[in-house]
């Protein structure tokens, strides 16, 4: 039996909400019904992933807006924004409002770096800046000082019969302490923590120093918190693929072991130029997932997780590993569901 850590403090979930090119409406739907649920089953947090030219959501943030409004605990953020698609101000903008409006319950993940299929969509995104744009930590720097209530203008004051402020309108006070970054490196791990960031580490990750996924995984956090003002106590959240099987039916289980055997070849050794690492999905029982958790040094440094939805599976899937996680995992895990 692996080692027990400390009791799992928060409890999440992540999603990319998936739709037909179509009928979007209905995926869209869905998913805000999935953040609906998660608070119902007492999951601390619901993540949204960002797809851009994809039949995902693009716009994480216009959905929080829509959950904040059916929700009232739950809390909302982003694995991750990718900043290289983003405006920082005008994302500090919604990312305020949205915090506004839900009472204080944003999290708000990003990154950094060239957005993916950038030479392909470069001169719609950018099309008379392509390429002097700085994808580096100074967009994510540029968001923090906006949200921070810095000042993004030389100038305030009225001019005829309008007001007009040098900070970002409006101003979430508490957002910048839910701010949180989602590294895959060693540098980008020591960065977060010495930015004074959260840290978000998902399934995959950059084999620089091993090519052992918890290795890497417990590298990063430790160097996270080692630069991190708050040191040990400094919040890191891990996101899996866990898929429990105490209430499947036999049909979904057979499903569920199918597809993550389709993607065990990629966790066995570094893929592509980047040299990317993957975690194995993790399938069985929820007893059985805990003690695979347990097992991994990674998982025993935190105490909060959002354990991310497999992409393509139905909805009463999702209902069905979300009820199992919040009433059977979680539980196994040392997670107590808050007062409603």
């Amino acid at each position: 039996m692996p080692a027990r850590s400390t009791p799992l403090q928060k409890l999440g979930f992540l999603t990319i909400g998936l739709f037909d090119e179509h009928r979007p409406e209905l995926g869209h739907e869905s998913t805000l019904a999935i953040i609906e649920l998660g608070e119902q089953l007492g999951f601390d947090s619901a993540w949204l992933r960002h797809r851009h030219l994809q039949f995902g959501i693009s716009s994480p943030v216009a959905v929080m807006a829509a959950a904040s409004q059916r929700t009232r605990r739950i809390s909302l953020g982003t694995a991750v924004t990718p900043l290289g698609w983003e405006n920082p101000l005008r994302l500090a903008e919604d990312l305020a409002t949205v915090d506004v409006l839900s009472g204080g319950r944003v999290n708000a993940g990003a990154s950094v770096g060239p957005p993916m299929q950038y030479e392909r969509v470069k001169s719609a995104l950018y099309p008379a800046t392509a390429d002097r744009e700085d994808f580096s930590y100074e967009r994510v720097h540029r968001l923090l000082r906006a949200v921070e209530g810095q000042p993004v203008s030389g100038w305030s004051g009225t001019e005829g019969m309008e007001q007009f402020s040098d900070k970002a309108q409006p101003h979430s006070p508490g957002l910048r302490s839910r701010m949180w970054y989602g590294g895959a490196s060693v540098r980008s791990a020591e960065w977060a923590g010495a930015t004074g960031l959260n840290l978000l580490v998902s399934s995959v990750v950059k084999a620089e120093e091993s090519t052992g996924f918890d290795e890497i995984q417990l590298s990063h956090i430790q160097r996270f918190r080692a630069r991190h003002r708050d040191g040990e106590t400094a919040r890191v959240s891990q996101g899996l693929v866990v898929i429990p099987t105490d209430s499947a039916s036999n049909e979904q289980t057979s499903k569920y072991r199918d597809y993550a055997q389709s993607r065990l070849a990629r966790t066995t050794q570094p893929q592509g130029p980047a040299r990317m690492m993957f975690a194995p999905d993790l399938v069985g029982t929820s007893d059985e997932i805990a003690d695979m958790l347990y097992d991994n040094a990674s998982f025993r440094a935190v105490d909060e997780v959002a354990f991310a939805l497999p992409f393509s599976f139905d909805n009463e899937d999702y209902v069905q590993i979300l009820t199992d996680i919040a009433t059977k995992l979680g539980p196994a895990l040392g997670w107590a569901r808050p007062e409603q």
